[in-house]
């Protein structure tokens, strides 16, 4: 394990964070304020409670989840896909680096960035209400997971995406409409049971579910399954890795 090759890598793509500190932690800081401010006042105000939960607390897990979903992409997309755009992965390839360790350096910086600002978010949202956590160990490891698993799956669109408008199209138009219809503002045994059964093919769901259970107890489906999926999707995320570089797909060319 060549450790001097994550570590640089690890640190230049956290430089960056701190070159574009407002873009890479202000401001999903601020949006994620607005959209709590939005919510639970407009809605908060009709909504009292659910599952005896206050509903402001009750929709900052779904927040963080969707805050974290989006950076974790972001961040390792746009990670993997400027060494493509401008020629140095080729360097890379050419050094005595494995494909694990490449992977290791650009997601463990796309993930500890989402990390941090889930965490940031976190603490921000207990200015607004008072938020519990019951199980502090399981909310720190949902979200570790959470960061790690789609920091894989941005890496793989980074590697994907032929231009810059590519690395926001499955962000834009498939994450976030799973993100919002995935139970971030409600709890899916307020739907209808027809429309229950079709949310459980969000795989969203898992993820907010197991989430906002580390922080109330409360699940719309068992923990054991939220766990299940997110490693799932892992596994998933990390055999097409291995089959890109194998492969070379769209790095070698």
């Amino acid at each position: 394990m060549n450790v001097e090759a994550i570590r640089s890598i690890y640190r230049y793509e956290m430089a960056r964070t701190f070159r574009t500190l407002f873009q890479s932690v202000v401001s999903p800081v601020i949006s994620t304020s607005l959209y709590f401010v939005v919510f639970g006042t407009a809605i908060g105000s009709r909504i009292d409670q659910v599952e005896g939960v206050d509903y402001g607390a009750f929709i900052v897990p779904g927040l963080i989840m969707l805050t974290v979903l989006m950076q974790s992409i972001s961040n390792a997309s746009f990670g993997i896909y400027m060494p493509r755009f401008i020629g140095t992965i080729y360097e890379q390839l050419s050094a005595p680096i494995s494909f694990i360790e490449i992977l290791i350096g650009y997601v463990g910086a796309a993930a500890t960035k989402s990390f941090a600002i889930g965490l940031i978010i976190y603490v921000t949202a207990n200015f607004f209400v008072s938020l519990p956590v019951a199980h502090p160990i399981w909310m720190l490891t949902f979200l570790a997971l959470t960061c790690i698993t789609f920091s894989l799956f941005g890496f793989i669109i980074g590697i994907w995406a032929k231009n810059f408008e590519q690395l926001q199209l499955v962000p834009l138009l498939v994450i976030s409409p799973l993100a919002f219809l995935g139970g971030t503002f409600y709890s899916i045994t307020m739907l209808p049971p027809l429309w229950q059964t079709i949310t459980l093919f969000n795989p969203v769901v898992y993820l907010v579910s197991g989430f906002r259970w580390a922080f109330f107890g409360l699940a719309d489906v068992p923990v054991g399954l939220s766990i299940a999926a997110i490693a799932a999707f892992s596994a998933l995320c990390l055999g097409i890795v291995w089959w890109i570089f194998k492969t070379g797909y769209r790095i070698r060319s």
